[in-house]
């Protein structure tokens, strides 16, 4: 990664370690919240708050209009890069634990480096093609392992394949938005695309509305994560993205399991087994290789 002008190497990793435990954090909001809203109306709550912090801010410093032609585009963005994934992510989370899906996020710079090969002609060398690899083998031996499954669910493998959809959908957010909405200021970026992915969880979050209103730890764990791990890190996320490509803001997904498995051990006494620090090792060493942080001989 190569700094912006007038940004040293100390900002990026300052940003880079924030981003990380900010979005460690939120599959720990996002599963408080799960079981007074459910699935669907936690994720549009978390983008509408989102929203909401930071539209003001763009109209404050007049950048709306910035969206220009592009707005559509933006809100497509939107829908890919927040309303399907953070949808997804809760359905899963009613079956397996938040560090088994923060793992399971990690592997976001491998689709990264699938979309940009497919979509932008990023043909990957002999160590990245290792790295795809070997990311996706450790998928698959985590994926058979119920050790992050909860006690009594039905069906894990539907939940790993949503956090795995999920990420997907990442990947072709960020990709469409360096190929489309490059130039566009990160705060502008990121609030068109809340903007969008709230128009589309809309009306599936009123039908799917709760009975009774959800609680005061609930209505806490969603301003949490809407103000903090989403309105406040798609800025620093979409400025990675303006400043270092797609691929190298992908990332720091690298970071967010640790954090995640730190935050799921001390508030939720999730377990960890070896088993899963290992496929989370091969996950890791797949992604750095598929990346270009790490190289074959």
């Amino acid at each position: 990664m190569t700094a912006a002008v007038g940004r040293g190497p100390r900002a990026w990793v300052a940003e880079f370690v924030l981003l990380a435990a900010v979005w460690g954090s939120s599959f720990l909001f996002m599963r408080l919240a799960l079981p007074d809203f459910g699935p669907l109306a936690t994720a549009a709550v978390r983008v509408g708050i989102a929203a909401a912090v930071l539209l003001p801010l763009v109209c404050w410093r007049g950048q709306l209009r910035e969206m220009g032609d592009r707005w559509w585009i933006v809100g497509i963005v939107g829908l890919l890069n927040s309303g399907l994934p953070f949808a997804l992510y809760t359905f899963a989370l009613q079956s397996i634990t938040t560090g088994l899906s923060a793992i399971l996020n990690a592997t976001l710079p491998l689709f990264g480096a699938v979309v940009t090969w497919a979509w932008l002609g990023d043909r990957p060398g002999v160590s990245r093609t290792v790295g795809l690899v070997l990311g996706f083998g450790g998928v698959a031996l985590l994926a058979s392992d119920r050790a992050g499954v909860l006690p009594g669910a039905a069906m894990p493998g539907l939940g790993i394949l949503a956090c795995l959809g999920a990420t997907l959908s990442y990947a072709l957010a960020a990709t469409a938005s360096k190929r489309y909405l490059g130039g566009m200021p990160p705060l502008v970026t990121a609030t068109g695309s809340l903007l969008g992915a709230t128009a589309a969880l809309a009306i599936p979050a009123w039908w799917t509305w709760p009975a009774q209103w959800p609680g005061l730890r609930a209505w806490g764990a969603l301003l949490a994560v809407g103000i903090v791990c989403t309105g406040i890190a798609y800025v620093l996320y979409f400025r990675l993205i303006e400043e270092a490509g797609p691929t190298r803001a992908m990332a720091v997904t690298y970071l967010v399991p640790v954090f995640a498995l730190l935050y799921g051990v001390l508030f939720l006494a999730e377990s960890v087994t070896p088993r899963m620090l290992a496929c989370a090792a091969v996950i890791l060493l797949g992604t750095a290789l598929s990346t270009g942080v790490l190289r074959t001989r």
